[in-house]
Protein backbone atom coordinates (compact mmCIF):
# COMPACT_ATOMS: atom_id res chain seq x y z
CA UNK A 1 0.00 0.00 0.00
CA UNK A 2 1.10 3.56 -0.73
CA UNK A 3 0.47 7.35 -0.39
CA UNK A 4 -0.58 9.16 -3.15
CA UNK A 5 -0.61 13.10 -3.46
CA UNK A 6 -2.83 14.06 -5.87
CA UNK A 7 -3.67 17.41 -7.74
CA UNK A 8 -7.02 18.06 -9.50
CA UNK A 9 -8.99 15.28 -6.87
CA UNK A 10 -12.10 16.79 -7.43
CA UNK A 11 -12.13 17.37 -11.49
CA UNK A 12 -13.51 14.73 -13.95
CA UNK A 13 -10.05 12.77 -14.50
CA UNK A 14 -9.09 13.24 -10.37
CA UNK A 15 -12.03 12.12 -9.20
CA UNK A 16 -11.76 8.78 -11.50
CA UNK A 17 -8.07 8.31 -10.18
CA UNK A 18 -9.45 8.74 -6.46
CA UNK A 19 -11.19 5.60 -6.98
CA UNK A 20 -8.55 3.84 -9.16
CA UNK A 21 -6.36 4.37 -6.12
CA UNK A 22 -8.90 3.48 -3.36
CA UNK A 23 -9.93 0.52 -4.94
CA UNK A 24 -5.95 -0.80 -5.17
CA UNK A 25 -5.78 -0.31 -1.52
CA UNK A 26 -3.86 3.05 -1.14
CA UNK A 27 -4.26 6.17 0.72
CA UNK A 28 -4.60 9.34 -1.07
CA UNK A 29 -3.69 13.00 0.45
CA UNK A 30 -6.04 14.85 -2.30
CA UNK A 31 -5.43 18.69 -3.02
CA UNK A 32 -8.95 20.27 -3.30
CA UNK A 33 -9.82 24.02 -3.59
CA UNK A 34 -12.98 23.99 -1.59
CA UNK A 35 -13.84 21.48 2.01
CA UNK A 36 -15.38 17.86 0.71
CA UNK A 37 -17.12 15.88 2.96
CA UNK A 38 -15.17 12.82 4.51
CA UNK A 39 -13.80 9.67 3.21
CA UNK A 40 -12.26 6.95 4.16
CA UNK A 41 -8.90 6.31 2.77
CA UNK A 42 -8.34 10.66 1.96
CA UNK A 43 -6.82 13.32 3.36
CA UNK A 44 -8.11 16.28 2.25
CA UNK A 45 -5.69 19.20 1.62
CA UNK A 46 -7.38 22.85 0.65
CA UNK A 47 -5.90 25.00 -1.41
CA UNK A 48 -4.70 25.35 -4.98
CA UNK A 49 -1.70 24.97 -7.49
CA UNK A 50 -0.64 28.78 -6.02
CA UNK A 51 -0.69 27.80 -2.42
CA UNK A 52 2.70 27.21 -1.38
CA UNK A 53 2.24 25.78 1.72
CA UNK A 54 -0.90 23.73 0.62
CA UNK A 55 1.23 21.92 -1.37
CA UNK A 56 3.90 21.41 1.41
CA UNK A 57 1.64 19.54 2.83
CA UNK A 58 -0.05 17.57 -0.19
CA UNK A 59 3.30 16.19 0.04
CA UNK A 60 4.28 15.01 3.54
CA UNK A 61 4.38 11.63 3.95
CA UNK A 62 3.28 10.73 0.61
CA UNK A 63 5.07 8.35 -1.72
CA UNK A 64 4.55 9.53 -5.09
CA UNK A 65 2.53 12.45 -6.61
CA UNK A 66 0.03 12.58 -9.36
CA UNK A 67 -0.28 15.72 -10.93
CA UNK A 68 -3.52 16.15 -12.94
CA UNK A 69 -4.34 19.61 -11.85
CA UNK A 70 -4.45 21.85 -15.21
CA UNK A 71 -6.41 24.16 -16.90
CA UNK A 72 -7.93 22.77 -20.08
CA UNK A 73 -10.31 25.69 -21.54
CA UNK A 74 -10.04 29.12 -20.73
CA UNK A 75 -11.31 32.59 -22.44
CA UNK A 76 -7.88 33.86 -22.28
CA UNK A 77 -5.31 31.82 -23.62
CA UNK A 78 -2.36 34.06 -21.22
CA UNK A 79 -4.09 31.78 -18.01
CA UNK A 80 -2.76 28.40 -19.31
CA UNK A 81 0.77 30.02 -18.48
CA UNK A 82 -0.04 30.43 -14.39
CA UNK A 83 -2.19 27.26 -14.65
CA UNK A 84 -0.13 24.56 -16.51
CA UNK A 85 3.86 25.88 -16.23
CA UNK A 86 4.10 28.06 -12.89
CA UNK A 87 1.52 25.42 -11.07
CA UNK A 88 3.67 22.26 -12.57
CA UNK A 89 6.84 24.53 -11.46
CA UNK A 90 5.40 24.86 -7.99
CA UNK A 91 4.43 21.47 -7.76
CA UNK A 92 8.05 20.14 -8.62
CA UNK A 93 9.26 22.60 -6.02
CA UNK A 94 7.35 21.81 -3.37
CA UNK A 95 8.49 17.87 -4.22
CA UNK A 96 12.06 18.92 -3.99
CA UNK A 97 11.81 20.81 -0.20
CA UNK A 98 9.70 17.52 0.54
CA UNK A 99 12.18 14.80 -0.66
CA UNK A 100 9.72 13.22 -2.64
CA UNK A 101 11.11 11.50 -6.17
CA UNK A 102 7.85 10.01 -7.93
CA UNK A 103 6.02 12.61 -9.97
CA UNK A 104 3.22 11.12 -12.68
CA UNK A 105 2.61 14.22 -15.11
CA UNK A 106 -0.74 14.41 -16.89
CA UNK A 107 0.03 16.13 -19.99
CA UNK A 108 -1.57 16.02 -23.57
CA UNK A 109 -1.14 15.13 -26.85
CA UNK A 110 -1.90 18.66 -27.56
CA UNK A 111 1.98 19.09 -26.56
CA UNK A 112 2.84 17.37 -29.63
CA UNK A 113 2.27 20.45 -31.69
CA UNK A 114 3.12 23.32 -29.41
CA UNK A 115 2.47 26.09 -32.38
CA UNK A 116 -1.31 24.81 -32.95
CA UNK A 117 -2.87 26.43 -29.58
CA UNK A 118 -2.28 28.14 -26.33
CA UNK A 119 -2.98 25.23 -24.17
CA UNK A 120 -0.72 22.60 -26.26
CA UNK A 121 2.14 25.03 -25.84
CA UNK A 122 1.57 25.15 -22.14
CA UNK A 123 1.42 21.36 -22.10
CA UNK A 124 4.43 21.38 -23.79
CA UNK A 125 6.05 24.31 -21.73
CA UNK A 126 5.33 22.24 -18.51
CA UNK A 127 6.98 18.91 -19.91
CA UNK A 128 10.15 20.88 -20.00
CA UNK A 129 10.30 21.64 -16.34
CA UNK A 130 9.44 17.97 -15.61
CA UNK A 131 11.50 16.91 -17.72
CA UNK A 132 14.69 18.80 -15.72
CA UNK A 133 13.05 18.91 -12.13
CA UNK A 134 15.30 16.13 -11.59
CA UNK A 135 12.75 13.80 -10.44
CA UNK A 136 11.94 10.52 -11.28
CA UNK A 137 9.48 11.37 -13.55
CA UNK A 138 7.16 9.64 -16.37
CA UNK A 139 4.83 12.38 -18.45
CA UNK A 140 1.32 10.57 -19.74
CA UNK A 141 0.08 12.08 -22.86
CA UNK A 142 -3.73 11.45 -23.05
CA UNK A 143 -5.92 11.53 -26.29
CA UNK A 144 -9.61 12.90 -26.33
CA UNK A 145 -10.78 11.51 -22.52
CA UNK A 146 -14.38 10.68 -21.86
CA UNK A 147 -16.51 8.99 -19.45
CA UNK A 148 -18.81 9.62 -16.65
CA UNK A 149 -18.93 13.11 -15.78
CA UNK A 150 -17.28 14.35 -18.55
CA UNK A 151 -18.75 18.15 -20.05
CA UNK A 152 -16.66 18.33 -22.92
CA UNK A 153 -18.32 15.40 -25.14
CA UNK A 154 -21.06 15.55 -23.48
CA UNK A 155 -22.20 18.03 -26.37
CA UNK A 156 -21.38 15.88 -28.88
CA UNK A 157 -23.48 13.09 -27.29
CA UNK A 158 -26.46 15.23 -27.06
CA UNK A 159 -26.06 16.47 -31.08
CA UNK A 160 -25.94 12.66 -31.76
CA UNK A 161 -29.21 12.06 -29.95
CA UNK A 162 -30.85 14.49 -32.52
CA UNK A 163 -28.85 12.63 -35.29
CA UNK A 164 -26.28 15.54 -36.53
CA UNK A 165 -22.64 15.14 -35.19
CA UNK A 166 -20.66 18.60 -36.44
CA UNK A 167 -17.16 17.42 -37.33
CA UNK A 168 -13.83 19.30 -37.49
CA UNK A 169 -11.89 18.97 -40.82
CA UNK A 170 -10.81 15.06 -41.76
CA UNK A 171 -8.69 13.44 -39.51
CA UNK A 172 -8.50 10.75 -36.41
CA UNK A 173 -7.78 10.94 -33.01
CA UNK A 174 -7.54 8.23 -30.42
CA UNK A 175 -9.58 7.61 -27.20
CA UNK A 176 -9.49 6.34 -23.68
CA UNK A 177 -11.94 6.14 -20.81
CA UNK A 178 -11.69 8.23 -17.59
CA UNK A 179 -11.50 4.36 -16.15
CA UNK A 180 -8.40 3.26 -17.91
CA UNK A 181 -6.62 6.86 -17.85
CA UNK A 182 -6.89 6.52 -14.05
CA UNK A 183 -5.94 2.75 -13.32
CA UNK A 184 -2.82 3.52 -15.58
CA UNK A 185 -1.86 6.70 -13.46
CA UNK A 186 -2.27 4.98 -10.51
CA UNK A 187 -0.16 1.45 -11.62
CA UNK A 188 1.98 4.18 -13.37
CA UNK A 189 3.10 5.77 -9.30
CA UNK A 190 3.23 2.50 -7.58
CA UNK A 191 5.55 0.54 -10.12
CA UNK A 192 9.34 0.37 -9.85
CA UNK A 193 10.73 3.46 -11.71
CA UNK A 194 13.42 1.69 -12.71
CA UNK A 195 11.99 0.89 -16.77
CA UNK A 196 9.83 3.99 -16.89
CA UNK A 197 11.21 6.52 -15.04
CA UNK A 198 11.90 9.55 -17.45
CA UNK A 199 9.43 7.86 -20.51
CA UNK A 200 6.70 9.80 -22.29
CA UNK A 201 3.41 7.46 -22.86
CA UNK A 202 0.63 7.62 -25.31
CA UNK A 203 -2.20 5.63 -24.13
CA UNK A 204 -5.17 4.68 -26.09
CA UNK A 205 -8.39 2.11 -25.70
CA UNK A 206 -6.56 -0.09 -28.03
CA UNK A 207 -7.53 0.41 -31.20
CA UNK A 208 -5.07 0.63 -33.96
CA UNK A 209 -5.16 3.79 -35.95
CA UNK A 210 -7.12 5.38 -33.67
CA UNK A 211 -10.87 6.37 -34.84
CA UNK A 212 -11.13 8.61 -37.93
CA UNK A 213 -13.90 11.20 -37.19
CA UNK A 214 -16.76 9.84 -39.04
CA UNK A 215 -16.15 6.42 -37.29
CA UNK A 216 -16.31 8.11 -33.50
CA UNK A 217 -19.03 10.30 -34.67
CA UNK A 218 -21.07 6.69 -35.66
CA UNK A 219 -19.94 5.09 -32.90
CA UNK A 220 -21.50 7.77 -30.50
CA UNK A 221 -24.21 7.49 -32.52
CA UNK A 222 -24.92 3.69 -31.31
CA UNK A 223 -24.44 4.94 -28.02
CA UNK A 224 -27.06 6.84 -28.27
CA UNK A 225 -29.36 4.68 -29.60
CA UNK A 226 -29.59 6.26 -33.51
CA UNK A 227 -29.02 3.92 -36.18
CA UNK A 228 -27.10 6.54 -37.79
CA UNK A 229 -25.94 10.29 -37.71
CA UNK A 230 -25.73 12.84 -40.35
CA UNK A 231 -21.77 13.63 -39.50
CA UNK A 232 -20.53 16.52 -42.10
CA UNK A 233 -16.93 17.85 -41.83
CA UNK A 234 -16.65 21.88 -41.00
CA UNK A 235 -13.69 24.04 -42.34
CA UNK A 236 -11.87 25.93 -39.97
CA UNK A 237 -14.03 28.84 -40.75
CA UNK A 238 -17.11 27.80 -40.19
CA UNK A 239 -15.47 26.64 -36.64
CA UNK A 240 -13.80 30.04 -36.17
CA UNK A 241 -16.92 31.37 -36.48
CA UNK A 242 -18.63 28.61 -34.56
CA UNK A 243 -16.55 29.92 -31.93
CA UNK A 244 -17.08 33.15 -31.65
CA UNK A 245 -20.86 32.34 -31.55
CA UNK A 246 -20.22 30.19 -28.92
CA UNK A 247 -18.38 33.03 -26.66
CA UNK A 248 -21.68 35.08 -27.43
CA UNK A 249 -23.72 32.89 -26.32
CA UNK A 250 -21.82 31.67 -23.14
CA UNK A 251 -19.49 34.27 -22.32
CA UNK A 252 -17.10 32.92 -20.61
CA UNK A 253 -18.04 29.12 -20.04
CA UNK A 254 -18.12 28.81 -23.55
CA UNK A 255 -16.47 25.31 -24.98
CA UNK A 256 -15.14 25.93 -28.81
CA UNK A 257 -12.80 28.68 -27.81
CA UNK A 258 -10.95 29.68 -30.67
CA UNK A 259 -7.73 28.17 -28.99
CA UNK A 260 -9.75 24.75 -28.92
CA UNK A 261 -10.48 25.57 -32.78
CA UNK A 262 -6.51 25.33 -33.34
CA UNK A 263 -5.97 21.80 -32.45
CA UNK A 264 -9.30 20.40 -33.36
CA UNK A 265 -8.30 21.31 -37.01
CA UNK A 266 -5.14 19.29 -36.87
CA UNK A 267 -5.70 15.99 -38.68
CA UNK A 268 -3.33 13.64 -35.94
CA UNK A 269 -4.75 13.49 -32.97
CA UNK A 270 -3.55 9.39 -33.27
CA UNK A 271 -1.31 7.77 -29.73
CA UNK A 272 1.54 6.47 -31.57
CA UNK A 273 2.71 3.15 -31.08
CA UNK A 274 6.39 4.05 -30.13
CA UNK A 275 5.05 5.89 -26.99
CA UNK A 276 2.58 3.00 -26.03
CA UNK A 277 2.85 1.84 -22.10
CA UNK A 278 4.52 -1.58 -21.96
CA UNK A 279 1.68 -4.35 -22.23
CA UNK A 280 3.32 -5.99 -18.86
CA UNK A 281 2.79 -2.79 -17.01
CA UNK A 282 -0.72 -1.67 -18.32
CA UNK A 283 -3.72 -2.21 -20.99
CA UNK A 284 -6.59 -0.76 -21.70
CA UNK A 285 -9.23 -3.02 -20.22
CA UNK A 286 -12.32 -0.51 -22.00
CA UNK A 287 -12.92 -0.69 -25.46
CA UNK A 288 -14.87 2.11 -27.07
CA UNK A 289 -17.63 0.91 -28.02
CA UNK A 290 -18.44 -0.73 -25.10
CA UNK A 291 -17.18 2.66 -23.11
CA UNK A 292 -19.03 4.79 -25.46
CA UNK A 293 -22.45 3.31 -24.46
CA UNK A 294 -22.06 3.31 -20.86
CA UNK A 295 -21.15 6.77 -20.91
CA UNK A 296 -24.30 7.42 -23.04
CA UNK A 297 -26.42 5.34 -19.86
CA UNK A 298 -24.59 7.16 -17.55
CA UNK A 299 -25.91 10.59 -18.97
CA UNK A 300 -29.53 9.67 -19.55
CA UNK A 301 -29.27 8.53 -15.74
CA UNK A 302 -27.86 11.52 -14.10
CA UNK A 303 -30.39 13.83 -16.50
CA UNK A 304 -27.64 14.90 -18.76
CA UNK A 305 -28.84 13.60 -21.85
Amino acid sequence: MSTLALTGATGFVGSAVVEAALGAGHQLRALTRRNQPPREGVEWVRGDLADLPALADLCEGADAMVHVAGLTNTPDPADFEEANVTGTARVVEAMRTAGMKRLVFVSSLAAREPKLSAYGASKARAETVVEASGLDWTIIRPPAVYGPRDSDMLDLFRAAKWGVVPLPPGGATSIIHSDDLARLLVTIAVANPAPIAKKIYEPDDGREGGWSHKELAAAIGRAVGRGSVFAPHLPRTVLDLAAATDRLLRGDRAKLTPDRVGYMAHPNWVARFDRAVPPGIWQPEIAGEEGLKATAEWYRREGWL
